[in-house]
């Protein structure tokens, strides 16, 4: 018999083979790769991850979990194998004691949405709340919290799995502690998530935004490490913008909250900075409005029709000495061109001892930048596509040459002798608990691991 009836015969209906599921799991945003499964199934316990996966393990057969779709290079796709669909995984709550527990196909929006009417919220969020809490938490997750809190991995109490041998597990930092740092931040490679206990804290009632402008990278790379250093706000990220026919300018995004009747010190919070102060914009938002802010430009794309265009994005980790010599070089290349017409720049610090998941890696220093590159290729233009993720390469090259690593859920192909050099010292560790939690090797292939 072959796979596919195997398949059939062990999971009858549950297990979806229609050709639109196929081809909706042979997909995601970055809309660059395409490996179609042999079916999709979409459990509503741990106990059908776990009947699956027993299954699947032996016979070789390919698992991905996927909860929102967000991988940018088929990261989340099982070609020949079995997408399994978290979605219905999606309960939320309730919120007790500071912490909430929910389920890995939640969205991050449903997060906040339950905890914001107790009056709390997760320390750090992505900028994206539509992506999957399981996606996030695999990856480790960034957020403009980070420089304060870590990732937003390193907010989990307490996980239960199912491992790829088919165990299901509850693990924390004091139960299990060697399965829970290799799921988090571990890009599925040992085990599925089926639930997160996540802490919280309490959620201001509004913010106050401020946008400072600078003209000269280093001054603004200067006043970034000192920002987040000194911890003057509780949200700190940042952009490279276009200026003029060929230059670039610079905007620190910084957010202190406030209660209405008890605004913040506009005068204490930007003194001794070398922003340019007659450019500076200063906005008061509630809090719920400022987290959830990148939803109506998601509602822009998907009514332009962009959101499904191909997306060949590139995030890196760059060591704060040589932030500037990389970020001149990448932003002046003709390759990226694209991006003073359409797309992202994101520029921001973090403070590595804050970034606590041991699988998350990063470059040496104690503070980093987060540049991150997000384009957008024409439809209907592989040639292009394969360019821009051509070009990738390329910056990513030429980044570690300067110390740098990839923040892994890139659109750039990394081949097995990149992945014990992104790993270094912790790549034995991972192969170990590869071997021991997925020993025949099924979970997340999509990444390009060989073990």
């Amino acid at each position: 018999m072959t796979t596919a009836h195997d398949l059939a015969a062990r999971f009858g209906p549950a297990l979806d083979t229609r050709p639109e599921t196929l081809q909706e799991a042979a997909q995601d945003f970055g809309h660059l790769v395409r490996a179609e499964p042999l079916g999709v199934l979409r459990p509503k316990t741990a106990a059908e991850i776990k009947d699956l996966l027993q299954f699947a393990g032996p016979r070789g057969i390919p698992v991905s979990a996927r909860g929102g779709g967000h991988s940018m290079y088929g990261q989340g796709q099982a070609g020949g194998g079995i997408v399994l669909d978290l979605r219905a995984l999606n309960r939320v709550g309730p919120v007790t004691d500071g912490r909430v527990t929910v389920q890995a196909g939640a969205l991050w929006r449903d997060v906040l949405a339950a905890t914001l009417p107790q009056g709390r919220t997760p320390p750090v969020l992505t900028d994206y709340l539509g992506a999957g809490v399981g996606g996030v938490l695999s990856a480790g997750g960034l957020g403009g919290a980070s420089h304060r809190h870590g990732l937003v991995a390193d907010q989990v109490l307490e996980l239960e799995v199912v491992t790829g041998a088919g165990e299901h597990r509850v693990c924390s930092p004091d139960r299990d502690p060697e399965l829970f740092h290799v799921v988090l931040a571990g890009l599925g490679q040992c085990a599925v998530i089926v639930t997160a206990t996540l802490r919280l804290v309490p959620a201001p009632d509004r913010v106050r935004r401020y946008c400072l402008y600078y003209a000269d990278l280093p001054r603004y790379l200067a006043d970034q490490r000192r920002l987040a250093e000194e911890q003057r706000f509780t949200y700190l990220e940042g952009q490279a913008r276009p200026a003029g026919e060929h230059g670039w300018q610079y905007m620190i995004e910084a957010v202190a909250p406030h209660t209405g009747s008890c605004p913040p010190d506009d005068t204490a919070l930007l003194d001794g900075l070398a922003h340019d102060p007659a450019a500076t914009e200063i906005e008061d938002l509630g809090y719920g409005e400022f987290a959830q802010r990148v939803d109506t430009d998601e509602e822009v794309l998907r009514a332009t029709g962009e959101w499904l265009y191909p997306h060949p994005w590139l995030n890196l980790l760059l060591p704060h000495d040589s932030a500037e010599p990389v970020v001149r070089a990448v932003l002046t290349e003709a390759a990226f061109a694209d991006l003073r017409e359409t797309g992202l720049v994101l520029l921001y610090p973090l403070l590595s001892e804050r970034l606590r998941a041991p699988l998350f890696r990063r470059p040496s220093g104690q503070v980093l930048h987060l540049f991150a590159l997000l384009r957008t290729a024409p439809p209907g233009s592989p040639e292009t596509a394969a360019a821009m993720v051509a070009a990738n390469r390329a910056a990513y090259e030429l980044a570690r040459a300067y110390g740098a690593v990839a923040y892994p859920v890139n659109a750039l192909p990394l081949s097995d002798a990149d992945w014990p050099g992104h790993y270094g010292s912790r790549w034995p560790a991972l192969a170990d608990a590869k071997r021991r939690h997925d020993p025949h090797l099924v979970l997340a292939r999509g990444h390009g691991m060989r073990f």
